[in-house]
């Protein structure tokens, strides 16, 4: 299942790994760019120190 979010400071989409348990959350503009996390949230926070 994958979700596209936008948020105030940039655009992503959320996907969910079942095997891992974690979400993984890519720029909606650069598939390359993504971070991992084991909430929405915390993988969101991650791509942003990432930016």
């Amino acid at each position: 299942m994958t979700m596209t979010f936008y948020n105030t400071d940039l655009q992503y989409r959320v996907t969910l790994d079942t095997k891992l348990n974690l979400f993984i959350v890519f720029d909606k503009k650069d598939a390359n760019h993504f971070a991992t996390g084991i909430t929405i949230e915390q993988a969101v926070q991650e791509l942003k120190k990432t930016a």
